[in-house]
């Protein structure tokens, strides 16, 4: 990837009365005293590095840090992760939402052990070429196994230099993604550039979080305009949100002698390779009319009857599920692979969709 351009280089020094040297000497202070203790800190692996940036995508470290051992255990190396099953992969994945995070792991490891014997490239320009990685997580990748200048941009970064800067623009519009990754990579380091990297997140995490951010602790307080110009609650700036659709869906618990059908989802897509109860769109008519109608073929359906409901949240839509249960007799005609039949006692083992997952406790009821 190529460095800043001398005029760019102009450009920044005009715009921000600062110098870059200024905000990495106070960082990496900070840094030495303050840093995070966190599993995947004290490794210069590639494989474990990448597999840590993936899953910190959308997701909290609080969250990941039981999946990153689990997935360490299971796979302590890329060849045990490329030689695995996909849906093996996913299984383990399930809960930490973002299913295609996986799906990439999966298929990047597969391309390197196929085409680089499991060595990960370096540069930003060659990690970018893997499923998966954009060029933040190239950035982080590069700086933190191979110390190399890279300039990253998660949300924590963004924040800081949305704050940092005074920029009073949509941080995720064109125009100032563009500025923000001149000044990220301006800010950027020579030296010590993994600490660096460690430190400008790490600062967004415990310091100059989204709300509450605490300015006395900061390290960069004294260069920084947003605090200077009292502009610290109102950057960055927020789109107006949008309004989110709502999905209904009837879920059914199709039982015949304490088993349950149950069925993993295609393994591309939303939520792939993860398990779920059969259902179908819940349309105007009445509910039971539909369950019914969705199983013409069967003989005989002993009972049906409403178990509650739940609801979940992603990310451009929310679902509300109505969940049923279903008496057959038979069960002939509604899958005939019996593995996808389980007792009722083992559904809290299987990987079940977070809105699903949230039916279990109403098969009791």
């Amino acid at each position: 990837m190529k460095g800043l351009s001398s005029k760019d280089k102009q450009n920044s020094d005009r715009v921000l009365p600062f110098a870059a040297e200024a905000v990495a000497e106070s960082l990496l202070g900070w840094y030495a005293l303050a840093g995070r203790e966190l599993p995947w800190r004290q490794t210069r692996d590639p494989y474990r590095i990448w597999l840590s940036e993936i899953m910190l995508q959308q997701t909290t470290v609080a969250a990941v840090v039981g999946y990153y051992r689990r997935f360490l255990e299971r796979f302590p190396k890329l060849s045990a992760l490329a030689a695995a099953p996909l849906e093996e992969v996913i299984d383990l994945w399930a809960g930490l939402g973002y299913y295609a995070r996986a799906r990439n792991l999966h298929a990047t490891a597969r391309q390197l052990v196929a085409e680089r014997g499991g060595e990960f490239p370096c540069s930003v320009d060659e990690l970018l070429q893997l499923p998966g990685i954009g060029r933040s997580t190239a950035g982080a990748i590069s700086a933190l196994a191979f110390d190399l200048r890279a300039p990253i941009l998660d949300g924590n970064v963004r924040r800081i230099l949305c704050r940092l800067c005074a920029l009073q623009e949509l941080p995720r519009s064109s125009s100032a993604d563009k500025k923000l990754w001149l000044w990220a990579e301006w800010l950027t380091p020579q030296h010590r550039v993994h600490d660096y990297t460690q430190a400008i997140m790490d600062l967004g995490a415990l310091v100059c979080t989204p709300k509450n951010p605490r300015c006395e602790q900061c390290p960069l307080e004294s260069l920084c305009l947003a605090r200077s110009c009292k502009l610290v609650d109102l950057l960055p700036l927020k789109a107006p949100g949008k309004q989110v659709p709502l999905r209904r869906q009837l879920a059914l618990l199709l039982v015949d002698r304490q088993r349950c059908l149950v069925q993993r989802r295609p393994a591309t897509g939303l939520l792939g390779g993860l398990w779920e109860f059969p259902g179908l769109d819940a349309g105007e008519g009445a509910p039971l009319d539909a369950i019914r109608q969705y199983y013409a073929g069967l003989k005989t359906i002993s009972a049906i009857r409403l178990l509650g409901q739940a609801r979940h949240a992603y990310s451009h839509f929310r679902l509300k599920v109505d969940f049923y249960r279903v008496e057959l007799d038979p069960r002939d005609g509604v899958a005939e692979e019996a593995e996808h039949w389980l007792p009722l006692d083992d559904l809290e083992q299987l990987p079940l969709h977070g809105a699903h997952k949230k039916l279990l406790p109403l098969i009791g009821a």
